[in-house]
């Protein structure tokens, strides 16, 4: 089995892209994509008991209906060395979600980790998955849901993954989310926290709680984090 903090990563790392209004501090994805003509930037710590990762994704969207995610991570244990790990993904809508409406799209990528994978091209995990959301009470409450597959480098195994989350905005600067993700061999994952526009549709900041359901005490961890989306940049 992969260490807990690896394959924590693995299935965050299904997920990474995280946005538009979606956004940090989701797992599950959106059917939503970032501003056309500009770039977003999401970075975030996230801290466990004997372990702490820093990331930062930019994100672009030049196209109008293309996305792609190229970022990546830095995890280190308690009395160990650090890791680095990085994500590229592209991400297109098939419909996009609307007020009181629903939207699907497709994201594909891969997770690389240089230290555990060595080879030399440095492929890691692959993975797939389909973003939905629907709109309810004029996007006063929306809920997303994925369905994915991710393959192990290391281990060949194909795995099922999903997520299920919700976001509730309770005034126009602070939104509520829970959710829970995982996959069909392990245990989920779930966590509770909020957002807080600082600039409305441009700078955020959120803080989450989360651990997995029923698992050990070590995979609790609270994460702190920023995004910022800039107007049209080209």
């Amino acid at each position: 089995m992969l260490p807990m903090r690896i394959f924590t990563l693995l299935l965050l790392g299904t997920w990474l892209p995280l946005e538009a209004m979606s956004a940090r501090p989701f797992v599950t994805d959106d059917a939503r994509l970032t501003t056309e003509g500009s770039c977003q930037l999401e970075t975030w710590v996230r801290s466990y008991k004997d372990s702490h990762e820093v990331w930062a994704l930019p994100a672009c969207n030049p196209t109008g209906n293309l996305e792609f995610t190229v970022g990546g991570g830095r995890a280190r244990n308690s009395g160990e060395h650090g890791t680095s790990d990085f994500v590229f993904q592209l991400k297109t809508l098939f419909r996009p979600l609307s007020t009181n409406g629903w939207g699907w799209g497709l994201g594909v990528g891969t997770v690389r980790h240089p230290e555990i994978s060595p080879g030399p091209n440095l492929l890691g995990n692959t993975y797939a998955y389909v973003p939905m959301s629907f709109s309810f009470q004029d996007d006063r409450v929306v809920v997303h849901a994925n369905l994915g597959w991710l393959k192990e480098r290391e281990t060949h195994r194909n795995n099922a993954t999903w997520g299920l989350g919700a976001e509730f905005q309770t005034t126009q600067r602070v939104m509520l989310i829970a959710e829970a993700f995982g996959d069909h061999r392990h245990n989920p994952y779930g966590q509770m926290g909020g957002r807080l526009a600082i600039v409305p549709n441009r700078v955020q900041v959120d803080l989450t709680v989360g651990q997995q359901i029923a698992g050990p005490s070590n995979s609790r961890w609270i994460s702190m984090g920023l995004r910022f989306t800039p107007d049209e940049l080209f």
